[in-house]
């Protein structure tokens, strides 16, 4: 079935209620009208990110790392962060996050794939870019709290593509990056292999 997409649901929304109020997001409590009858859900109301799968000429992949206190792990993840400055699109995001979180810019960017991180329990959709035509900016980007210590590693793609499947390296948004650019070069190869 080539025509398989996710399709939107038009709900009445009987109530919605503000639960928490966060610095980054929201949880919300929604009371709708499904079927034949009304069901409450709450979710994390978020306002969305992009993220950088960022390939040098040797064909790696930039990765980085840091702590996560949700998971207490410093699990390793691609360039992301929030839609989070008003009129900024997905794409300037992105470009703003390669930059503050790799001190690098991009000659070329396309769009990789858009996800629903976790649609039972948020309403979080990421963008992720291809970028490519890397190099350095003049100036390093101050960080502080958990991107005071990010470690960056330039790795092979076939070998965090490895990681993934093997279960070393568990981040999703990492995870589907590297696979749709595994993807997308390989597609773009003469032979197609």
């Amino acid at each position: 079935m080539t025509d398989l997409h996710d399709e939107p649901v038009d709900v009445e929304i009987v109530a919605s209620d503000l639960v928490y109020e966060g610095r980054v997001w929201d949880v919300r409590s929604d009371t709708v009208r499904y079927g034949d009858g009304e069901i409450v859900r709450q979710y994390v109301d978020h306002p969305g990110a992009a993220a950088v799968v960022a390939i040098d000429d040797d064909g790696r992949v930039l990765l980085i790392q840091q702590y996560r206190h949700p998971i207490r792990h410093r699990d390793w993840e691609i360039p992301a962060g929030l839609l989070d400055v008003a009129g900024e699109s997905p794409l300037e995001s992105a470009r703003r996050e390669l930059a503050e979180e790799a001190d690098l810019e991009a000659s070329s960017w396309e769009p990789l794939v858009s996800i629903f991180t976790t649609p039972g329990g948020n309403d979080e959709v990421v963008h992720l870019f291809l970028a490519r035509g890397l190099s350095p900016l003049a100036d390093a980007h101050p960080r502080e709290d958990e991107e005071a210590d990010i470690r960056i590693e330039w790795v092979a793609l076939t070998d965090a593509v490895a990681g993934v499947l093997a279960g070393r390296l568990r981040n999703g948004i990492l995870a589907v990056g590297v696979l749709g650019a595994a993807e997308r070069l390989r597609a773009e190869t003469p032979t197609g292999r």
